[in-house]
């Protein structure tokens, strides 16, 4: 009579592949809601940093990926939103690129610096160079200085990308709670100056942000659980 002896480890407990191999996947599984398991990031343009000061200057960078295999970006376009004009905006230079401003006039004067200001910039478009445009697999960054920023919770910046082929992408999806756009424009968070943020505090009533902190603790949660679970089931496994 033959007899299969499972193998021991060094603690002297048998050595279960199978039963190791769940508990692994069991502890993968718990390690990714506690952590997070995010979707890649589609590549579209985007201006850092996310978030700036009510009434202050900022220095804006639109990020804009190629996202084609066969084509190059060859222009850029970024206007600046209707609805929150900017008194001040200027461009820094980009080597191979040439900027074209354009300029528009307000319907009610902003004030900068103590003068009324009726003109403001409108759209501003980058166009490459032979030799300087954007390549697949390739990125390229484009700065302004703004201010002073308009006392509003967000900038939506519409963006157009042009392509080598002709081809025009739009980036230019306005936010919606709940909603994955496919097209998404940047968007620039505006947070109150330091005296205003007690009073902006306690005038939040819990929106978006709390929403993805209590998504966040609710993976924790639930990552910690099966953590515990997967070790319980291993153990009394074992024993």
């Amino acid at each position: 009579m033959h007899f299969i002896r499972a193998r021991v480890g060094s603690s002297g407990v048998p050595f279960r592949p199978r039963l190791l191999t769940r508990v692994a996947v069991v502890v993968a599984v718990a390690a990714l809601a506690v952590f997070g398991l995010g979707s890649p990031a589609a590549a579209h343009v985007s201006v850092n940093p996310r978030t700036a000061t009510q009434g202050g200057f900022a220095k804006l960078t639109f990020r804009v990926p190629n996202e084609k295999a066969t084509a190059s970006t060859v222009k850029v376009e970024i206007q600046l939103p209707q609805d929150a004009p900017v008194a001040s905006v200027s461009t820094r230079p980009v080597p191979g690129w040439s900027v074209e401003v354009q300029h528009r006039t307000l319907d009610e004067p902003v004030t900068a610096h103590g003068a009324q200001i009726t003109e403001v910039v409108d759209v501003i478009t980058w166009t490459a160079s032979p030799g300087a445009e954007i390549g697949p697999g390739q990125f390229q960054e484009f700065d302004i200085s703004a201010g002073p920023l308009p006392e509003v919770d967000q900038m939506v910046f519409k963006a157009l990308q042009h392509y080598s082929d002709g081809e025009v992408v739009r980036w230019i999806d306005e936010p919606r709670e709940g909603v994955e756009l496919e097209h998404p424009a940047p968007v620039l968070r505006l947070t109150p100056a330091e005296g205003d943020e007690t009073e902006a505090a306690a005038g939040d009533t819990g929106g978006g942000s709390g929403v993805a902190i209590g998504f966040g603790v609710a993976g924790a949660v639930l990552g910690l659980a099966g953590l515990a679970l997967g070790l319980l089931a291993y153990r009394r496994s074992a024993a």
